[in-house]
């Protein structure tokens, strides 16, 4: 944005609105439980010795109070022109940009909030964020309409130094938003994992944008991400605090949606979609690891998370079991791919009831994988492994971006 705009003050108040947020958050977490469970909108937590009613979809209260941050943030980002001060006339483009961010990530809560009442399919959750999309997608056509890519150095001398991709960048770019609001949802079952990992990409991102901003990299976009980010992070911490072992909240599906269209929001806007699949490279994991299941090349039972166990107050790993002949041939050969790099624990045995050969081996999750290494562990356990995952996975991201990249691109 323009020097007026884009000074210390903006950043101040959305810190100060990011910090009035928490504890506003806090307060309406704790008097809406109750409210929650008599609507019916609870779930049992699988993975306690005494199950109890747990109000679900938190993530509605979230959203809400980071909506209203961001509503009432506008006329203070565009203070300067409001009152007329500025030099420059009203940058009206800036202003659609920041309006169409919101209304993508408010159509994903409400979407989200639909999902968790409703229970809606796999088909649908996939169609659902790219209609959400399509306003953040039009306002870059608008504002942007760049579709050209720089191509990495092995390759400049058979497609040239840049490559313009048309309608397939905006198909990406749907596509972006698509991942990102699943990513997270998969890879989730355990106390404290959704907001825990998106606490960390969080923090990754914001710590992106102001290395981006020190070194004069389009520092405007890089602040847009900020005003975004900071109040999100902010608001995950407090759910994150109720959402720990043990859980008092179920984010619910709404969490899920909200935070991956927040990400791709930023990312679009922000030109930096190819940095932000780096800091989901736990995620882009878990999604492939995932894919012979997803799309029922093995059966995929509806809940694929961790087996408790009472006894050991442990979790383990959740089986898939079928027969043989019930695999597709493709199926097959994934389960021998996965068996052969040990990414699977896999049995066959003969049945008891028939002749046919069963098959059971461990669902295909991130969750199931470090089961599979490292035996029953504490629910607590495991989480802090996987959110170790992810802070590692972003140091890497970090040394990808910034030192891996030289090899390939001008940078």
């Amino acid at each position: 944005m323009e020097a007026g705009v884009s000074s210390m003050f903006p950043l101040a108040v959305n810190l100060l609105f990011s910090i009035a947020g928490i504890f506003v958050t806090h307060k309406i977490l704790l008097k809406c439980k109750s409210m929650f469970i008599n609507a019916h909108l609870f779930g049992m937590d699988l993975s306690k010795r005494q199950s109890k009613k747990i109000p679900e979809s938190q993530g509605v209260i979230i959203g809400t109070v980071f909506l209203i941050i961001m509503f009432l943030f506008i006329p203070v980002l565009f203070y300067n022109y409001l009152t007329k001060t500025a030099d420059n006339e009203f940058p009206h483009s800036k202003f659609i940009e920041y309006l169409a961010a919101l209304l993508s990530i408010c159509c994903m809560i409400f979407l989200g909030f639909a999902d968790d009442v409703l229970n809606l399919r796999w088909r649908q959750k996939l169609l659902l964020p790219t209609i959400a999309s399509l306003p953040l997608l039009m306002v870059y056509f608008a504002n942007f309409g760049a579709t050209l890519i720089i191509v990495p150095k092995p390759f400049r001398g058979i497609v040239g130094f840049d490559l313009d991709l048309h309608i397939l960048y905006y198909v990406y770019m749907g596509m972006l938003a698509v991942f990102c609001t699943n990513a997270i949802n998969i890879l989730a079952g355990v106390n404290g994992l959704e907001v825990g990992q998106s606490v960390i990409i969080a923090a990754s991102v914001l710590i992106f944008n102001i290395i981006e901003i020190v070194y004069g990299n389009q520092p405007a976009t890089h602040e847009f991400s900020i005003y975004f980010l900071m109040p999100f992070t902010a608001l995950c911490c407090v759910l994150l605090w109720h959402n720990w072992y043990p859980a008092e909240v179920f984010v619910g599906d709404t969490f899920c949606y909200f935070s991956g269209m927040t990400f791709a929001v930023v990312a679009i806007l922000g030109h930096f979609s190819k940095t932000l699949l780096l800091f989901f490279i736990p995620q882009v994991f878990n999604f492939l690891y995932s894919v012979p299941q997803l799309f029922h090349f093995l059966p995929c039972p509806r809940h694929r998370i961790p087996k408790f166990d009472p006894k050991a107050n442990k979790v383990g790993i959740s089986l898939m079991n079928c027969e043989r002949n019930q695999i597709k041939p493709l199926g097959w050969i994934m389960l021998k791919v996965l068996s052969f790099f040990r990414l699977i624990q896999l049995n066959e045995m003969k049945s008891k009831n028939s002749k046919e050969t069963v098959i059971e081996c461990n669902n295909l999750t991130l969750l199931n994988l470090v089961l599979v290494y490292t035996g029953p562990l504490h629910e607590r356990t495991l989480v802090l492994i996987l959110l170790s995952i992810q802070i590692f996975c972003s140091f890497i991201a970090f040394f990808i971006r910034y030192q891996v990249a030289k090899i390939f691109y001008d940078v």
